[in-house]
C-alpha cells in the first residue's frame, strides 16, 4: 500500500512544466488579444481565476489523497508486524 501510494502521488501530481493544454490556451489568448485590438469588442469575463481555482483545489485533493493511502499503507504494514494468538 505504500507503495501504491508514492506511486499514485508521482503519477497524479501535476510536474512543474508547460503542458500543450496550457500553450495551446496561451496561443488562443495572444490569438484573441491581437483580434480584440484590432476591433472594438466587449470585454468577456475572466475565468481565468476560476480554472486556475479548479486546478490547485485538485492539486490539493490529489495531495491529500495520496497522503492518506500512504498513511493506511503504513497502518497496514504495522498491522501485519503485531503477533497474533494462534489457536
Amino acid at each position: 500500500m505504500l507503495m501504491i501510494g508514492f506511486v499514485v502521488h508521482f503519477w497524479f501530481v501535476p510536474h512543474i512544466s508547460v503542458s500543450k493544454n496550457e500553450i495551446a490556451a496561451a496561443n488562443v489568448a495572444r490569438m484573441e488579444a491581437s483580434v480584440a485590438s484590432k476591433s472594438v469588442k466587449k470585454a468577456k469575463p475572466s475565468v481565468g481565476s476560476i480554472v486556475k481555482a479548479l486546478k490547485a483545489t485538485k492539486a490539493k485533493q490529489m495531495e491529500y489523497l495520496t497522503l492518506f493511502a500512504m498513511i493506511f499503507g503504513v497502518l497496514f504494514l504495522a498491522y501485519s508486524f503485531l503477533k497474533r494468538e494462534e489457536s
